[in-house]
């Protein structure tokens, strides 16, 4: 097989798919790109098939499961188009562990079964599944497997994943999920009315910044990790956590309204940049 031609198929699909972390960079090693469009186009394909469309959610659980037996068969060299041949390759020249991938696909399904999180805990499970394997596998590519380093990677992609949350609350609730632990919505009187009255008050405001303060202390614990990445690598990781504080800084400005989405803008990525460079 032609390691290089199956690759083209995924490098299109990342390019024309925007999200407000860098994706495919110039920071990240020339032959390494094609890899990690492999891995965006899996997580995706999964998310798309979960979150886009009306169709009933025992349909996209049976579709999940299908690109779970999909994962299963090109794992065994069987593949029906480039994607999936893109994605073995990369699997197999890069030594990926295979459950991470059914780990991404395991949250997936979770986000159409349960829409509720009793308390932090249950919340912190949900992301070793959704975010933690995204980071473990882009240290898999660079060969980097000491455990202190994967245990940083996993706090800054939780912490990643719940600003996510607070940045598609309303996102969530019209798909009838809530991210916030329903504990700590009880210590500050936040009622699920609040979500869909979509009103801030001084309660919400309060449950919000004991959130923040705990996101805070999870990039700072996870910014360990740069100590552990080579020169480029480190930049983009850089980078992308300066991302993540910045949507924090957007919704702090903005009263901690977080019924309006933050959005970062090219200006933003370009004063991000520079800040990692520096």
């Amino acid at each position: 097989m032609d390691s290089a031609s199956p690759y083209k198929s995924v490098e299109k699909y990342a390019k024309v798919h925007y999200e407000n972390f860098p994706v495919i960079s110039i920071f990240i090693k020339k032959e390494f790109r094609k890899h990690v469009a492999a891995l965006y186009w899996f997580a995706r394909t999964a998310d798309d098939i979960a979150d886009e469309g009306l169709l009933p959610e025992e349909e996209k659980i049976s579709r999940l499961n299908h690109f779970e037996k999909r994962l299963t068969s090109l794992l065994q060299g069987n593949f029906e188009n480039d994607n999936e041949a893109a994605l073995y390759n990369t699997i197999i020249s890069m030594n990926l562990s295979h459950r991470l991938f059914y780990d991404l696909l395991a949250a997936f399904k979770q986000d159409l079964m349960k829409k509720r999180y009793q308390s932090f805990k249950e919340l912190l499970d949900y992301c070793n599944y959704s975010a933690n394997p995204v980071g473990r596998l882009i240290l898999e590519l660079y060969g980097i497997r000491d455990n202190r380093a994967l245990e940083y990677s996993d706090k800054i992609c939780t912490a990643l994943q719940l600003i996510n949350f607070y940045q598609d609350v309303k996102i969530d609730y019209d798909k009838n999920r809530i991210y916030f632990p329903l504990d700590e919505m009880s210590m500050f009187s936040v009622t699920e009315n609040m979500f869909e009255l979509n009103k801030i008050n001084h309660n919400f405001i309060n449950l919000m910044k004991f959130s923040f303060d705990r996101v805070d202390k999870l990039l700072a614990e996870g910014q360990n990790l740069l100590n552990f990445l080579p020169g480029k690598l480190k930049i983009e990781i850089k980078w992308t956590l300066l991302g993540g504080r910045e949507i924090l800084n957007k919704i702090r400005k903005n009263e901690f309204d977080v019924f309006i989405r933050p959005k970062l803008n090219k200006t933003d990525f370009l004063i991000l940049l520079f800040k990692s460079l520096i």
